[in-house]
């Protein structure tokens, strides 16, 4: 990973927005950066082009894992100072910056009020732009490489789930049995609590495993993704136990078709609201719209959600490099769920699929 490249941009986009420096304080911002991946820490970088005006701060326990690890900025740990304590002092004897930002989604009420008692009247905190989570949204070619390789691994995971998903099996030893296989398979972690919603609980979008048996008949939401290497995966299958019902059948059929419209609405120049619109209108059709309430995808990398957002009026053009998830969904409550899901890379073309698991429908 080229960090100094991308704390250079970073300090571009300062000068872009008028800022003299960027309090840094969203973990996964922070190994973007400069490459730490503790779990404390903080960064400020300046308006300057050197690294004298990038400084990490970190706390005593991980003076050794920021030596190996934080590129291209000077490093800081104060004995018996946490990171927040240690950068609030250190700014407010930067007497030449008068704008500083800061992030007003992840820096707490009471992070701020203690950056802003020793600085006084000599600056001024503002809420920044998010400058990093934008220069995130496209993947360079080493990103691409760790998230297809997480997606494979992700995929891996589906022979162990066709063995485990069987009727009176609890949805908590389904979610088990693959997290164990993950690990198994090298995985860092999950990355995020695995979903497994059976039966009438299927229709429920983020229905996490729960201590429910496995009916004999009905669909089983499976949507699990791990962390390799950092960067993370995310897959969804939907399975059914037993001889589905025709209706049944018909409906995970439109789920598939409608992400297969939206995959085809997945290009450069398309815009993230195109994509959506594809899904949504294939699903209106056939009079299952309204059972579809959640966006048809969000961009991944090292964070499980982050920009673009794929859904209704979203704006932003694709561009190659982006890597986001497509997954429509159709949700009967009381009834049934049905969602498909893969995770795929805008290419100078079209678009990769990096989960490369089947979508026929698996009757168990």
């Amino acid at each position: 990973m080229n960090h100094k490249d991308r704390l250079t941009r970073a300090q571009l986009a300062l000068e872009r927005g008028r800022l003299d420096a960027l309090v840094v304080t969203h973990l996964p911002n922070i190994t973007y950066l400069c490459g730490f991946t503790g779990s404390a820490a903080l960064l400020i970088i300046g308006r300057g082009q050197g690294e004298r005006d990038r400084v990490f701060f970190t706390d005593g326990r991980y003076t050794q894992q920021a030596s190996q690890e934080v590129k291209s900025a000077r490093i800081k740990i104060l004995p018996g100072k946490s990171a927040v304590v240690a950068a609030s002092e250190w700014l407010a004897q930067q007497s030449s910056w008068r704008r500083i930002g800061i992030d007003p989604v992840h820096l707490t009420v009471a992070e701020r009020n203690l950056f802003a008692k020793p600085l006084r009247s000599k600056a001024r905190l503002v809420e920044a732009p998010a400058i990093v989570e934008q220069m995130r949204v496209v993947k360079d070619p080493e990103e691409i490489a760790k998230i297809r390789a997480a997606c494979h691994l992700g995929s891996a995971l589906f022979d162990r789930l066709l063995e485990v998903v069987r009727p009176g099996v609890s949805e908590t030893q389904v979610a088990g049995e693959l997290e164990f296989a993950a690990r198994g398979l090298g995985a860092e972690q999950m990355a995020f609590p695995t979903i497994v919603a059976s039966g009438s609980r299927s229709a429920l979008p983020h229905g996490r495993a729960s201590q429910s048996a496995l009916p004999s008949r009905g669909f089983v939401v499976c949507d699990f993704g791990v962390i390799l290497a950092g960067y993370c995966s995310d897959m969804t299958r939907t399975l059914h136990l037993g001889q589905p019902p025709n209706q049944a059948r018909r409906t995970y059929d439109a789920v598939r078709e409608a992400q297969q419209a939206a995959l085809d609405n997945v290009k450069p120049g398309a815009t993230a609201g195109e994509v959506d619109r594809a899904a949504r209108k294939w699903l209106q059709k056939l009079d299952l719209g309204r059972f579809f309430m959640h966006s048809t995808g969000h961009g991944v990398g090292l964070e499980i959600h982050e920009a673009p957002r794929i859904a209704a009026g979203q704006e932003e053009t694709l561009r190659p490099g982006m890597v986001i998830t497509i997954e429509p969904g159709v949700y009967v409550p009381g009834k049934w769920g049905i969602r498909i899901e893969d995770t795929v890379v805008v290419t100078d073309s079209g678009y990769e699929i990096l989960t490369p698991c089947p979508k026929d429908l698996v009757v168990v």
